[in-house]
């Protein structure tokens, strides 16, 4: 009896031991789990914010700040927590002249509003074309793009204060050069085009075309080869930066380290901006807007009412009176979707 109560003793302390030994290798493995998991997740947080550091950097070195780009005196009240921002297409017309017209300054060929409204369901993009007959302030009544030549940048932008009676937050001018380097960048964007049409030595076919960077610059700048002219141009611009958005929001760009960089860098190298659109300020409107799909952006022109010649012989496209003050109006309230609902995109 003294043996097997001496057996069963020693067996009782050797039990737990036992028992230690089986558990001991599922902590060490939950932990060690654990603690993988910790540790990937601190390397990917800090690859994400090397790379997000990465990319504020190179948008700050590369993009130009613009030196009071803002008119002076009275201006429009801000809207809200609305947000509208001017964006601007020109260039130089030294090393680009497509419709030799050899104007002195340069002038802005496309002129878009961009909308975002206090409730961030949509991207509005209200176009406004070229030829437009307004009044430009201290120079009378001209084309709208005159305003880039007689007064550069804060001139356009009191141009467009006053025709539309809206407050501008922010100013975004990019040269064409940028259209090109941004669509390489972005591994080509398929646009939709009304009509099939040559420009510039490239052809487009009706429907979808998948263009890369030089094609690009074709599509978005042609107006000789369309019967309304620069309605046409402005279909198409509007065709290329929805055909933008929706390859900037897919899953192989989103995915694509290598292919976002590139594009802020393209796209960086071409863009002027106003101080307040820094980085921290795009960060914040970009997470604002971190559920919009492409269908949530809405392209406008701003109604006409017709076409006119000036006494000096310049042909140029009369504006609606009544559709421009409905459109303000929309815009000051900002309820510009019920606009777009009683006119079409």
């Amino acid at each position: 009896m003294p043996e097997r109560r001496a057996d069963r003793a020693a067996a009782a302390t050797a039990a737990p031991v036992r028992r230690q030994r089986r558990r001991r290798p599922v902590l060490v493995a939950l932990i060690a789990t654990v603690g993988s998991l910790l540790g990937i997740a601190t390397v990917v947080a800090v690859v994400a914010a090397t790379f997000v550091g990465g990319l504020a950097r190179s948008f700050d070195e590369h993009t130009e700040v613009l030196t009071e780009p803002f008119p002076t005196g009275a201006r429009p009240s801000p809207t809200g927590s609305a947000e509208d921002i001017l964006l601007i297409g020109s260039d130089s017309r030294a090393a680009l002249d497509p419709d030799g017209d050899h104007t002195a300054g340069g002038r802005s060929d496309t002129l878009m509003l961009a909308h975002v409204p206090a409730d961030r369901r949509h991207v509005y993009l209200v176009s406004i074309m070229r030829d437009s007959w307004v009044e430009i302030p201290g120079h009378g009544t001209a084309k709208i793009n005159a305003a880039y030549s007689w007064g550069g940048i804060p001139l356009t932008v009191q141009t467009v204060e006053q025709l539309l009676d809206v407050r501008i937050d922010h100013v975004a001018e990019i040269d064409f050069a940028g259209f090109a380097s941004m669509t390489d960048a972005l591994g080509g964007v398929t646009v939709q085009s009304s009509t099939d049409f040559t420009a510039r030595g490239h052809h487009f076919t009706q429907g979808p075309n998948h263009l890369d960077g030089q094609q690009a610059l074709a599509f978005v700048r042609e107006r000789y080869a369309f019967s309304d002219g620069d309605q046409a141009r402005v279909r198409n611009q509007q065709a290329f930066l929805r055909g933008v958005f929706q390859q900037a929001l897919s899953r192989g760009t989103l995915t694509d380290p290598g292919r976002i960089g590139d594009l802020v860098t393209a796209m960086s190298e071409h863009l002027a901006v106003d101080p307040g659109l820094d980085v921290p300020t795009i960060a914040r409107l970009g997470w604002s807007l971190r559920h919009l799909d492409a269908d949530d952006l809405v392209t406008v022109t701003m109604p006409i009412d017709g076409s006119g010649t000036s006494p000096d012989g310049q042909s140029f496209v009369r504006l609606n009176e009544l559709e421009r003050r409905a459109l303000s109006q929309s815009l000051r309230s900002d309820d510009l979707q019920r606009w777009v609902d009683s006119h079409g995109r």
